[in-house]
């Protein structure tokens, strides 16, 4: 269940502001290991947006500068006279995550190095797209991670009555490390989400040969945001996804981290005030936010001083933008534990700092979560090019989701994955 692998560390710029050695790697995804016995309590081608010049999202003026709440009621409300049913096991909802998707596959995997860690831990554009057309097909519905739970006033955390409609089968979805990192310019990767002139949230893309900047959907989350615009049943009670956010770099394309831009980035309160904007168009729009820790640090070999200076730190730079959350999403998927129930002083400080719900990584099993007196615990599946090569060499879980012999680009790799 749990995942620490690491992954090739792509070029940053964690050194200039000393915290390679605490970073370390970039990614967050490693080959998980078998999860039999883990059952808790249950067991693209070129860019294809409009093209144009970047709208300037909201003025500060326009739109409040503090965090809003993450909406309670759904945004699309389940149609009327949908018959629903109670999902059978809270603790055996699937999940997936993805990073950012590759907008032009034939500029990131270009280069040697940084080419293998796109095509290990990246998919393209084109494939999420077709991934998303088929999930849809299986019957999955989007829910929200904290529809599976309720946490009392004390901290109790029970099992809520999960209802989906009838037929259908509920998944959360998640995206890690949506900053848009410094390493990832001209990369081939979107630069930033914005609000568009249409007040929608897109991002903007510039062509690494052309130099031409548009906007567009880019992304996952403005391509999940268009595909429910299509097909709204498949957000049932409105709820798209969460977004899992480091602070090292800021956050959503912005340098808003006082922690590291504070006199080197001119434009530091102008970023805090538009990553806000952004921030609360995407929860009006159903997504969630969740903490990938600032530093994007292993918390499995981390001692509970270096959690609490991190968690510290993503509260001071990260949580002024995007609100409180209780979601933490752990980098590299390097849990606390492994199969047995959380304990012990790191649990005890992350709880005690507002975390209820905690999901780690594992590839091997299509859902997995677990249940303590004061946590949920859940299992995501990995969806990059290391799982769809383990896929199409035999693996079957992902086979529920999507038949991921259909889905890879031609410009990716003929191993389909960085590693050989």
């Amino acid at each position: 269940m749990r995942s620490s692998a690491s992954r090739p560390t792509l070029l940053t710029a964690l050194a200039a502001v000393g915290l390679a050695a605490a970073v370390g790697l970039s990614g967050c995804t490693g080959s998980a290991g078998p999860s039999s016995g883990t059952n808790g309590t249950s067991g693209s081608q070129a860019p294809d947006a409009t093209s144009g010049s970047a709208s300037p999202s909201a003025s500060p003026e326009a739109e409040p500068t503090k965090p809003i709440a993450e909406p309670k009621a759904p945004t699309s409300p389940l149609k009327s006279g949908t018959k629903t049913t109670v999902w059978k096991d809270n603790a055996a909802v699937s999940h997936l995550f993805f990073h950012s998707l590759i907008v032009d596959p034939k500029v990131a995997f270009k280069d040697r190095e940084s080419g293998k860690g796109y095509a290990d831990y990246m998919v393209t554009v084109s494939e999420f797209k077709k991934m998303l057309k088929q999930i849809y097909a299986k019957d999955y519905v989007l829910v929200s991670p904290r529809a599976l739970a309720t946490v009392s006033k004390n901290g109790k955390v029970t099992p809520t009555d999960l209802k989906v409609p009838k037929g259908k089968k509920p998944l959360v979805l998640s995206i890690d490390d949506v900053s848009y990192y410094e390493y990832m310019k001209g990369d081939g990767f979107a630069t930033k989400l914005l609000i568009d002139k249409d007040g929608r949230v897109r991002n903007e893309y510039t062509d690494p040969e052309t130099k031409k900047t548009s906007v567009g959907a880019y992304d996952v989350m403005p391509i999940v945001d268009d595909f429910v615009k299509e097909h709204p049943d498949f957000a049932p009670y409105g709820n798209k996804g969460v977004v899992a956010l480091t602070g090292y770099n800021g956050v959503l394309g912005y340098r808003s981290s006082p922690s590291v831009y504070k006199g080197k980035n001119k434009n530091l309160d102008k970023d805090i005030t538009t990553a806000t904007q952004v921030a609360n168009a995407m929860k009006k729009e159903g997504w969630e936010f969740a903490s990938h820790s600032w530093g994007h640090i292993n918390f499995t070999k981390s001692p509970v001083q270096r959690i609490k200076t991190d968690t510290a730190r993503w509260k001071k730079d990260v949580q002024p933008i995007i609100g409180p959350t209780d979601l933490l999403i752990y980098p590299f998927g390097a849990d606390l534990a492994g199969i047995e129930q959380y304990h012990g002083a790191k649990f005890d400080y992350l709880k005690d700092q507002g975390f209820d719900f905690y999901f780690n990584v594992d590839g091997s099993t299509p859902a997995w979560g677990q249940f303590g007196p004061k946590y949920l615990r859940e299992a995501r599946f990995n969806i990059d090019g290391i799982s769809l090569k383990a896929a199409v060499d035999g693996r079957k879980p992902m086979y529920d989701f999507f038949d991921p012999r259909t889905v890879i680009d031609p410009a990716r790799p003929k191993s389909i994955s960085g590693t050989t």
